[in-house]
């Protein structure tokens, strides 16, 4: 199970404050939300970022993952997305858990709750809260192609998710995390 944290927004709501450098618990927020995946159970993980790429790399410590960079992250999600599941093409993982950098408050436990689905045999996965389809979400490697075709913009996986929902299983996770994006200077304060 590889995981894959989207950490290339350039935090347009936040002043241009990229996300992944925002301070969560003395250190880049980057690095919590990568270190839930691999506590969750991913191996290997990969993090795309994109906006101030190199103030990320020179602050955070990313040794322990794969990284690359998306030239056009300003597109949105989507290509980030694109990137990150080219990157892991080649590794050899049976299944992808995507996640996004300003949920700070989804840890290792709802990571997983998802890997548990994925292996009782679902292969396309959503985490839940009180019923909603929310992050992360868990692909099985033969459906990247047609994720990876129809992200765009901002909206990610959300086309193919809705194309294939009979065949998502949604795992309910309100009761274990909190699905809060740090989207905007008021969302600051979830921050620790």
């Amino acid at each position: 199970m590889a995981g894959l944290l989207l950490a290339a927004g350039g935090g347009r709501r936040l002043g241009g404050r990229p996300k992944a450098l925002l301070d969560h618990r003395g250190r880049p927020l980057v690095e919590h939300a990568a270190r839930v995946l691999r506590d969750g159970g991913c191996r290997p993980v990969h993090i795309v970022l994109g906006a101030a790429a190199d103030a990320v790399r020179a602050r955070a410590d990313l040794a322990a993952y794969g990284v690359s960079v998306n030239p056009d992250w300003a597109q949105g999600m989507g290509s980030s997305l694109r990137v990150g599941l080219a990157a892991l093409a080649g590794e050899g993982a049976d299944a992808v858990m995507v996640s996004l950098v300003d949920q700070p408050g989804i840890g290792a436990a709802a990571v997983a709750r998802l890997i548990a689905a994925y292996a009782a045999g679902a292969d396309l996965v959503a985490a839940a809260y009180d019923g909603r389809r929310g992050h992360p979400v868990l692909f099985a490697a033969g459906r990247w192609a047609g994720i990876a075709a129809s992200a765009e913009g901002d909206r990610g996986a959300r086309a193919y998710l809705q194309r294939h929902v009979k065949a998502l299983t949604l795992v309910e996770c309100g009761d274990i995390a909190e699905p809060y994006d740090i989207d905007t200077p008021e969302d600051l304060h979830r921050l620790e």
